[in-house]
């Protein structure tokens, strides 16, 4: 398969999906990136742990500027979206792993619970 039409599905698959499974997505990729910046860190791999913290911080960023500020909850989105990115720089800059270990379960957790709105929503749909 030649990579234009590689892109071209991509850009169709990515272009289908709806806004939850999109958001799921983003979440998977956090998940991730935050394991793999673990895995180079054991492995003293410095610019492959810098690079997937710094899309970690990426990701959150986007998720943040792409909050529907007219919702109450977002508002504490945003606040939790902002701690996450300054523990992720403080992670980068003292490659401390401790510190990465305390965050990971808070970026599943945060997933997870956005899996479980798009899924109840999902149902609520097909009862309608």
């Amino acid at each position: 398969m030649d990579a234009r039409g590689y892109q071209q599905y991509k850009q169709q698959s990515i272009n289908s999906m709806t806004s939850g499974e999109l958001l799921l997505m983003l979440y998977d990729e956090l998940v991730k990136r935050s394991t793999l910046a673990s895995i180079a860190l054991d492995r003293k791999e410095w610019t492959a742990f810098e690079e997937a913290i710094d899309r970690c911080v990426d990701i959150v960023n986007y998720l943040d500027e792409t909050l529907d500020r007219q919702y109450p909850i977002s508002q504490d989105l945003g606040r939790m979206y902002d701690y996450f990115t300054y523990e992720l720089g403080r992670v980068k800059i003292g490659r401390n792993k401790k510190e990465l270990e305390r965050l990971r379960p808070m970026l599943a957790d945060m997933r997870d619970a956005f899996r479980t709105a798009e899924k109840s929503s999902g149902s609520q749909e097909s009862q309608a």
